[in-house]
């Protein structure tokens, strides 16, 4: 998710947790350790692919923030005197705000290494949207008085307002998520495609339209489903992916990382003799946010190159569209 939502669920989570007298402290700690996972957006890797893939890596692994925050709660218990006073209450604080920031992410369709160093595909449960306003502003409007009142009771009834109204919308993701599924399933039993790989996402910052991508021999199938509008079926667009060359270009550790990276949700095509691999999970035809050259022809096999990161133009009336077809077959 973006650094604001990070930052209030973290001081939300720190703020409930810490003890009276000392609310704001933990508000300005929570958010702090809340966006501190993503600063390793720093980090260069060395070429585009390694740095899409190594995010969300060990700095959001369950196995390296778990004893690293009990490591930094000792240091914290050694050196402050509020953690000394009250070790309990700051434990919880800490361990949350850090925890909360990966299991949030898990969420959305980019890929959470949750159990790195662990060579399992990363989480990607991919109920929300990578902002949405309605899942942020509970937190929000819940941290600003927790931040300016003074009676405790209120501060915290607000801070736990935030977090049972945001918790509840993510639940409601879960929810639509399942219906979206439930009726593509049939969609696609009713087209003898049973058992192909289906990856269900909402759009851009809603839950009501989702977005069904489906991959097949040939390449992969796009659809909608928008749970306002009423709709009889779910109409799937087939689109082609030149599957061959990302397979006879297999033994590239680009290509092999990106296939398990995005669990191969990636079409791929051949333009100026480059292999061009694209994550189908974050975008929609015919814009993508993540776009890679990762080979070149050789002679006669494919040779690989320094991965690049695609460049893509995103067109105003995509949010247009977007927010129309949510009302509308």
């Amino acid at each position: 998710m973006d650094s604001l939502t990070q930052a209030v669920l973290g001081a939300s989570v720190a703020g409930v947790c810490a003890p009276s007298g000392q609310r704001r402290k933990a508000l300005l700690v929570g958010a702090a350790l809340g966006t501190l996972p993503d600063l390793d957006v720093f980090i260069d890797y060395g070429d585009a692919v390694s740095n899409f893939t190594y995010h969300r890596g060990f700095s959001h692994s369950l196995v390296v923030l778990a004893p690293f925050s009990l490591l930094l709660w000792l240091a914290l218990r050694r050196w402050w005197a509020p953690v000394r006073d009250a070790p309990g209450p700051w434990l919880a604080a800490i361990s949350l705000a850090l925890l909360t920031h990966s299991l949030l992410d898990a969420h959305t369709a980019y890929g959470t290494q949750l159990f790195w160093p662990m060579t399992v595909p990363p989480t990607m449960w991919g109920t929300i949207f990578i902002i949405d306003p309605l899942y942020t502003l509970p937190l929000l409007v819940g941290v600003l008085p927790a931040v300016f009142v003074r009676r405790e009771k209120l501060a915290r009834n607000a801070l736990m307002a935030g977090i049972v109204l945001s918790t509840a919308y993510l639940g409601w993701s879960w929810i639509a998520q399942s219906l979206v599924r439930a009726k593509a399933d049939e969609e696609l039993a009713a087209q003898d495609l049973d058992d192909a790989p289906v990856f269900v996402t909402p759009t851009a910052f809603n839950t009501l339209l989702w977005r069904i991508v489906v991959r097949t021999d040939e390449g992969y199938l796009e659809g909608f489903e928008s749970l306002v509008a009423d709709e009889p079926s779910i109409q799937f667009k087939s689109y082609a992916s030149d599957r061959q060359s990302m397979l006879e270009a297999g033994d590239i550790w680009a290509v092999q990382r990106l296939r398990w990276f995005s669990n191969d949700f990636l079409k791929a095509a051949v333009e100026d003799d480059r292999l061009i691999l694209t994550d189908l999970r974050m975008g929609q035809e015919p814009m993508y946010v993540f776009a890679f050259a990762v080979a070149e022809h050789g002679n006669p096999h494919w040779k690989a190159i320094r991965s690049e990161h695609l460049s893509i133009t995103f067109e105003d009336r995509a949010l247009t569209e977007t927010w129309e077809r949510i009302w509308a077959e």
